[in-house]
């Protein structure tokens, strides 16, 4: 069949090439399918690959890893998340085809987005990183063979995989942000959002999930009654001072700095 056939058009199938496989490396012995000479539906193979197999997981993701656990870049397969969750290599890979559509950028993020639905709906949000262009795919930030890192990160951590673009937030700074130094996730969606810079909700609302806002009223803290700072806007609601304002108007190189900290800021509650 010309299905079974395309495989001469790609690796798996080069002759010249010792390391490619035969039919039965992959498939198993299958003699009854070999040796059948009745008509045009002989027995299945030992071993097959399609969606209605009933070959389990494991047996199938052996006859992949038989030559590509050698490989360096499967070699955390073992304890990864989708071969916890029973994830088969023919899940996203095609053999039999020249084109294998999780090896194109263009085409691989519908691959993914068959079992990460969600991350198919926040990419379809203004903000986010150009993948329907095709000039990034998922594999630019994940290992989907497994990774030492989190969230199957190519790299160690989620800073160091996006500093291998974002080199500029590196630093080091003399000032560094701590969320930025801990995850770029605390604050960013790298799938996509609604609001600019892939943020996951616009400033100041943002940065006064972490920080209290200036000039407002604070909730009572550890037993302490707070009051409004008379200094500045006293008697003015929280919502009031956040309109139309951002942090980064003053505080312009969030991701670390260089320049001197204040020294004697003003404070911002007194407590009595």
């Amino acid at each position: 069949r010309p299905s079974v056939l395309a495989i001469g058009k790609t690796r798996h199938g080069v002759k010249a090439d010792s390391r490619s496989p035969t039919c039965t490396d992959c498939h198993g012995d299958s003699n009854n399918h070999k040796d059948y000479k009745g008509g045009d539906k002989p027995p299945k193979a030992d071993r097959t690959f399609g969606k209605k197999t009933t070959t389990p997981v494991q047996v199938r993701n052996d006859s992949c890893l038989s030559c590509h656990q050698k490989d360096a870049k499967r070699s955390h397969w073992e304890g990864s998340a989708h071969q916890t969750k029973d994830v088969a290599c023919t899940s996203c890979h095609q053999v039999h085809t020249a084109h294998d559509k999780v090896r194109d950028k263009k085409t691989q993020p519908e691959v993914c987005y068959t079992c990460h639905k969600e991350q198919r709906a926040q990419m379809s949000k203004p903000s986010r990183h150009p993948v329907p262009e095709g000039k990034m795919g998922c594999s630019d930030c994940h290992s989907s063979h497994g990774s030492v890192g989190p969230k199957l990160m190519k790299r160690d951590s989620v800073v160091e995989t996006c500093y291998t673009c974002h080199m500029e937030k590196r630093g080091p700074f003399v000032h560094n942000h701590e969320p930025v130094s801990e995850d770029c996730g605390n604050c960013h969606n790298p799938h996509g959002t609604v609001v600019e810079n892939l943020l996951k909700v616009r400033a100041p609302f943002l940065c006064h999930q972490c920080h209290t806002p200036h000039g407002g009223f604070i909730p009572q803290l550890l037993g302490a009654q707070a009051v409004p700072n008379t200094a500045t806007q006293s008697g003015k609601s929280t919502t009031n001072l956040t309109q139309g304002r951002s942090c980064m108007n003053c505080h312009t190189q969030v991701h670390g700095t260089n320049n001197p900290a204040a020294t004697n800021p003003t404070p911002q509650f007194n407590f009595r």
